[in-house]
């Protein structure tokens, strides 16, 4: 078995705006070949938190690295050496498909371009629209682009901020299955997701926030108190409302590393 390395590591990080604290102070280390997932209600403060991580967004306080390198510092770098696909964001409205992967894979130096170019639009089922403009596509088409230009290099480090948002059942389904496959050939993956049943399906550790503050964190099975338990009860566990009652409302942390068995 590979030896597990940090390749996430924040320590004290915290987000304000003015008197608004986005999140507050938490301290998180994914490890290598993780598969970490941050879960909670729309407005919870997980954008904040992959922004923070991924060299958007400079914290107002605390120590980020990523992949070895300082994310406050040197955000670029970080951004160069890893894979995201951000929350709702799209594709270069006037490229195609094939423009817009062209351009991300020689920006990562990808080797055997048009091949993987043409194998990631196959995967997608995106060869019928390959030539058409971005702005022209569905949601769901644009959200394939995204993933591909995330996983056409394949990084070693993938962070994705609701990453199955407006696609279709079966390819939620083929993404979780190479995803899960990836992190099996040594791959990490840091996820931000509502859907707490993704949880169960993929992750070995996560984190349940609210209100930019992290409630708890484990392994799924150590944070439930009962094999009865569902992930749904953990969270009205914590938070007191259900995640649907949370996201009807609007949008000092605890340390995120400990890993209960």
């Amino acid at each position: 078995m590979a030896e597990r390395i940090p390749l996430v590591k924040a320590r004290d990080m915290a987000k304000k705006y003015g008197d608004f604290i986005a999140l507050h102070p938490l301290n998180v280390e994914v490890q290598s070949g993780e598969f970490f997932g941050v879960f909670g209600p729309n407005g919870a403060g997980k954008s904040t938190f992959i922004k923070l991580l991924t060299g958007q967004l400079r914290p107002s306080k605390g120590q980020i690295e990523v992949l070895g390198v300082d994310a406050v510092k040197d955000p670029q770098k970080v951004k160069a050496n890893i894979g995201i696909v951000p929350e709702s964001e799209s594709p270069p409205s006037f490229l195609t498909p094939t423009e817009f992967l062209e351009f991300v894979a020689r920006l990562r130096g990808v080797e055997d371009m048009n091949a993987q170019v043409e194998h990631w639009l196959d995967w997608f089922g995106l060869q019928d629209k390959r030539d058409t403009m971005c702005k022209d596509l569905s949601k769901g088409q644009r959200q394939k682009v995204m993933l591909a230009s995330a996983f056409i290099h394949r990084p070693k480090l993938l962070f994705l901020d609701e990453p199955f948002a407006n696609l279709d059942p079966i390819y939620q389904r083929k993404c979780r299955e190479w995803l899960q496959q990836h992190v099996a050939e040594g791959g990490t993956i840091f996820l931000c997701s509502h859907v707490l049943e993704m949880a169960e399906r993929m992750c070995n550790r996560m984190a349940i926030i609210n209100d930019g503050k992290v409630l708890a964190a484990g392994t799924v099975k150590g944070l439930k108190t009962s094999q009865e338990e569902t992930l749904e009860d953990v969270f009205i566990r914590l938070v007191g409302h259900s995640i649907e009652d949370a996201e009807r409302f609007s949008e000092e942390g605890i340390d995120v590393n400990e890993s209960e068995e």
